[in-house]
C-alpha cells in the first residue's frame, strides 16, 4: 500500500514561517493531485492547497499570497511553504494524495497523512 509521512510542523510566532513536507512511498503508479488540508477541534477538515502532477495549483482564499505549494514528482513529495503566519492558521495539517497504484492504475485511491500540528502563538 501507500504511506504518507509528514514533517515540519511546530510552534511559530505570528508573522513567522514554516515549511511542511509530505513524502509518499509504496507501490505508486502516479499521484494526482497532492495537497494539504487543515482541521481545528470541532470543525471539518478544510482545503488549504492542492497541486496537480502538471503543477497547477489551487489555494483557499485565506492563504492566497502567503502559502505556496510545490511538489517533486520524482520523490513523490509535496511541500507547503507558509509565510506571514497568523494565529488563525493554527491547526492540524494533513497531507492528501490521490494515488494510482501499480496494481490498479485505473483507480484513484485517497490517502491521508497522520497530521502535523502547526501552532501560531506568541
Amino acid at each position: 500500500q501507500v504511506q504518507l509521512v509528514e514533517s515540519g510542523g511546530g510552534l511559530v510566532q505570528p508573522g513567522g514561517s514554516l515549511t511542511l513536507s509530505c513524502a509518499a512511498s509504496g507501490s505508486i503508479f502516479s499521484i494526482n493531485p497532492m495537497g494539504w488540508y487543515r482541521q481545528t477541534p470541532g470543525k471539518e477538515r478544510d482545503l488549504v492547497a492542492t497541486i496537480t502532477i502538471g503543477r497547477t495549483t489551487n489555494y483557499a482564499d485565506s492563504v492566497k499570497g502567503r502559502f505556496t505549494i510545490s511538489r517533486d514528482n520524482a520523490k513523490n513529495t509535496v511541500y507547503l511553504q507558509m509565510n506571514s503566519l497568523k494565529r488563525e492558521d493554527t491547526a492540524v495539517y494533513y497531507c492528501y494524495a490521490g494515488v494510482r497504484l501499480m496494481s490498479s492504475f485505473n483507480i484513484v485511491n485517497d490517502y491521508w497523512g497522520q497530521g502535523t500540528q502547526v501552532t501560531v502563538s506568541s
